[in-house]
C-alpha cells in the first residue's frame, strides 16, 4: 500500500512488491450438484417453480382489505388459494409474482365482487375450504391452481375483468 510522503521510512528498508502465492488453486467450474440442468422437473406435489415466490404472500396481504368474503368463507383460505394460482401464472412467464397475478386470481373467483354468481360462490366454497392450512391441504391447493386454464393465466387483468362474471366458468376451468 502506498504511504504518504511525510511518513518516515528507514533508508535501508526495501519496498514491498507483488509476489505470487505459493499455491495456485484449480480453475473454477460451474459443477454445482444442486443446479437443475434443463427444464424444471414436473411431477406430483412439485408445484410450479419460480423466483421469489414468497413475495406473493406480501402482495396478497396488501390486497386482503379488498377481498369480499361471503358467509362461511375464511380469508386465509381465499388468500392461500389465490396465491397458488398467482404463483402458477408467474412461473408461466418465468418471473417473480406481481400484483396482476393476484388480481387475476381474485377476479376469476369473484373475491373482488360483493355479489358473485350463486353457482360460482357454491363452487368457490367447496374448492377453497381448508386451503389456508397449507401443510394439511397442499393437494387441494395444487388442485385449485391446476384447475385454472393456461389461457386464463396468459390473459391480461383487463381481459379477465371484461370477461368476469359472464364467463366465470371458462375463466376458472369449471
Amino acid at each position: 500500500m502506498a504511504a504518504p510522503k511525510f511518513a518516515p521510512i528507514p533508508p535501508t528498508a526495501s519496498p514491498r512488491s507483488y509476489a505470487s502465492p505459493d499455491h495456485v488453486p484449480d480453475r473454477w467450474m460451474p459443477d454445482r450438484p444442486g443446479a437443475v440442468t434443463g427444464p424444471q422437473p414436473r411431477a406430483a406435489r412439485l408445484g410450479t417453480q419460480g423466483p421469489d415466490q414468497g413475495f406473493a404472500l406480501r402482495i396478497a396481504a396488501r390486497l386482503a382489505p379488498d377481498v369480499e368474503l361471503q358467509a362461511g368463507e375464511k380469508l386465509d383460505d381465499a388468500l392461500r388459494g389465490c396465491v397458488n394460482i398467482a404463483l402458477r401464472r408467474a412461473s408461466i412467464f418465468g418471473r417473480a409474482p406481481v400484483v396482476h397475478d393476484l388480481r387475476i386470481a381474485f377476479t376469476i373467483w369473484g373475491f373482488f365482487d360483493d355479489d358473485p354468481p350463486p353457482e360460482l360462490l357454491e363452487r368457490r366454497r367447496a374448492l377453497f375450504e381448508g386451503v389456508g392450512h397449507a401443510g394439511h391441504h397442499y393437494a387441494e391447493g395444487r388442485h385449485l391452481a391446476d384447475l385454472v386454464p393456461e389461457s386464463t393465466l396468459r390473459s391480461t387483468p383487463v381481459e379477465v375483468a371484461d370477461r368476469y362474471p359472464a364467463e366465470w366458468r371458462e375463466l376458472t376451468g369449471a
